[in-house]
């Protein structure tokens, strides 16, 4: 009489079998689903420097004195969901310790707005959704996810144009690793501005139109590798204007060396990449291992009792 299998062996079976198929259905489904750009953010990130600023009521450069700029970045739900993409709409002011604290943003000593869209799995640039100004390169609130080590596009809102940053090594923010990427800009003209002649050294002329220019004396950002979260930025504007077609500037009107990140600002962006990085970690690796290694030990040992509950044949 032929005997039917244990109960006990069928389940080890089916349920080995079953965390097999799970490890990589994680690793290829669960995992891409997971390293999506967030469409709820709202995240502040606050910078601080000592440098030079133009004054207006003074009308002139006031030099040393405490900068800081504050940006703001938060998620339109509603667009996001209607378009599948990432909307984050951005407000970023530069203030003096004069316009601080500062009960409406206009008061400050400039104060910017901007909409970025974004393909939630690449970081890419998508011009939709009154996306303002339009944008490029590949990285520019955040960097893409599983970053490498390569150069990276790096969008400068105030240049108007991506910067390349190199890879230049790795280095700890708060006791968490991260990737640093560093690049600079020469003097660039970005515009013009109508301003009072007499400012640019142009005294008989009534109203000219300066140029202006901008340089950035060094990007440092240090990244984090899994989710592309900026741990530590270290900024160095310069913002001048010339009287056309002159080669030197004329006046300042903002020049900090190093502008950065507060330790605030670190704090919160590191205490985030932990645990979004801990939850990749988890769902691409830690788990689709465990799963695979439980399922084959049960696959095992389910099929070794089916093999010993047969009968032999008689």
């Amino acid at each position: 009489m032929r005997k039917s299998p244990s109960p006990l062996s069928l389940s080890l079976l089916g349920l080995g079998v079953f965390l097999l198929v799970l490890a990589p259905m994680l690793v290829w489904y669960v995992k891409p689903r997971a390293a999506v750009n967030p469409v709820d953010i709202d995240v502040t990130a606050v910078y601080e420097g000592t440098g030079d600023y133009f004054d207006v009521e003074e009308t002139e450069t006031l030099t040393d004195r405490r900068i800081t700029v504050t940006q703001r970045v938060r998620g339109d739900v509603a667009d996001s969901e209607r378009s599948g993409r990432a909307v984050w709409d951005i407000v970023t002011t530069v203030d003096t310790d004069g316009s601080l604290p500062a009960a409406d943003p206009h008061d400050a000593l400039d104060f910017a707005t901007a909409r970025w869209v974004t393909d939630r799995s690449s970081n890419r640039p998508v011009h939709c959704c009154e996306e303002r100004p339009y944008h490029e390169g590949e990285a520019y609130l955040k960097f893409p996810f599983d970053v490498q080590k390569r150069p990276y596009r790096w969008w400068d809102s105030t240049l108007g144009a991506t910067v390349t940053l190199e890879y230049r090594g790795k280095q700890k923010v708060r006791g968490y690793e991260g990737y640093v990427f560093e690049g600079s800009v020469p003097p660039t003209r970005v515009g013009t501005r109508q301003v009072p002649g007499v400012l640019v050294g142009r005294e008989r002329a009534g109203q000219v139109f300066a140029e202006e220019w901008y340089a950035n004396h060094g990007i440092r950002l240090v990244v984090d590798q899994p989710t592309g979260r900026v741990l530590f930025a270290r900024l160095g504007p310069r913002q001048t204007l010339r009287a056309p077609g002159a080669k030197e500037d004329a006046v300042v009107l903002l020049d900090v060396e190093k502008l950065t990140h507060t330790p605030a600002t670190q704090e919160f962006a590191v205490d985030r990449a932990r645990e979004d990085s801990a939850r990749l970690r988890a769902v691409g690796t830690t788990v689709p291992v465990g799963a695979a290694a439980g399922g084959v030990a049960l696959a095992t040992a389910g099929s070794v009792l089916l093999l010993r509950k047969r009968p032999r044949e008689s």
